[in-house]
């Protein structure tokens, strides 16, 4: 009897808390179904522009599921640079030369193995010069997904202790006496986003330190560039953490938003190759901050970029960040209005 009782208010209380029942069945159904989507997409093909190349290496390229690109030699280094090729396989008195983008050891691998096979019919001809244009031939798997995780355990960290810690606020009454004075909402918002700020800053400079220093992630752009764009990165996640604090009663439910949140953040980021994505999931990976925050990290630790190249992802974490100040100053108009 007591065991049956204790059963019954459980199921009262998710009764109840329709919210929470509702998160439990619809987040892995939403978790499965990107992932359904991603890894159900096509498998990758390189991206190889050819200069001066035979035409059957040409041919042999495309038989191989490649996907070949006749270009001058001045266009193909302009799209190596900006990444939208793999490689450049140039031919100089018959001898092959490859030149890789070289950031996505796995891309690069790729390349070399199709290159390998549509050279191998020609059996007089050389071996292949490898260069690369970023990154090394050794170059480890972690070094190219290194960026992408230090943005994104900021961001998650961040929003959820900056989530639960504005929600405790509100739960133990202490936003509601602080509401009481002739605070304006704009200066309490500002007032919390710096108090929080000034740990997200000192979380942020730790974790870029560490994993450049101790973990040794390829850095070969500037230091003081990334850890600019991981405090960014981190105010932009402690913005939208005190806004969905807002919509949660609890713990608990703060934590249920991870899955809706952050989860497909995750998978839009970068950690996925995204051209194998269908063009609509492409383009929905530019309404998700962390695909924002890897690229610019990405670029400045692999590439060497500088402001002059990432300034465009900044300017939309800061865009970001503004537009949830903006709606957390409203969202305190339903606990007083000032």
């Amino acid at each position: 009897m007591r065991v049956r009782a204790i059963v019954i208010r459980i199921l009262l209380q998710l009764h109840h808390d329709k919210r929470t029942a509702a998160l439990m069945i619809l987040a892995p159904v939403l978790v499965l179904t990107l992932m359904w989507l991603i890894f159900g997409g096509d498998t990758y093909q390189p991206k190889i522009a050819l200069v001066n190349a035979p035409q059957q290496f040409a041919d042999r390229l495309e038989d191989d599921d490649s996907v070949v690109l006749h270009m001058s030699e001045y266009d193909a280094g302009q799209a190596l640079s900006r990444a939208e090729i793999d490689a450049i396989v140039s031919f100089e008195s018959g001898e092959p030369k490859i030149k890789l983008e070289g950031v996505d050891s796995t891309k690069s691998r790729a390349v070399l193995m199709q290159v390998e096979r549509a050279l191998r019919p020609d059996m007089n001809a050389p071996e292949p010069d490898v260069t690369y244009l970023y990154g090394y031939k050794d170059i480890e798997m972690f070094d190219n997904f290194g960026p992408i995780l230090i943005g994104f355990f900021v961001f998650f960290f961040v929003f959820l202790v900056a989530g639960i810690s504005f929600l405790g606020e509100r739960n133990t009454g202490t936003l509601e006496r602080v509401l009481a004075t002739p605070l304006r909402r704009w200066e309490l918002v500002l007032g919390y986003l710096l108090g929080f700020g000034i740990f997200t800053v000192l979380q942020s400079a730790l974790i870029a330190w560490f994993a450049v220093n101790i973990l040794g992630v390829m850095m070969v752009g500037s230091f003081e560039l990334v850890l600019a764009l991981t405090i960014l990165t981190a105010m932009t996640a402690l913005c939208i953490g005190t806004f969905i604090s807002a919509f949660a009663n609890n713990e608990m439910q703060m934590i249920q938003f991870i899955p809706i949140v952050i989860v497909p953040q995750v998978f839009f980021s970068g950690l996925f190759d995204l051209s194998t994505m269908a063009p609509p999931l492409q383009a929905l990976a530019h309404f998700m901050p962390l695909w924002y925050v890897a690229d610019a990290l990405r670029g400045v630790m692999l590439r060497g970029y500088g402001w002059g190249e990432v300034w465009f992802d900044a300017l939309v974490l800061g865009c970001i960040c503004l537009f949830f100040v903006c709606v957390n100053i409203l969202a305190l108009k339903k606990h007083r209005r000032i």
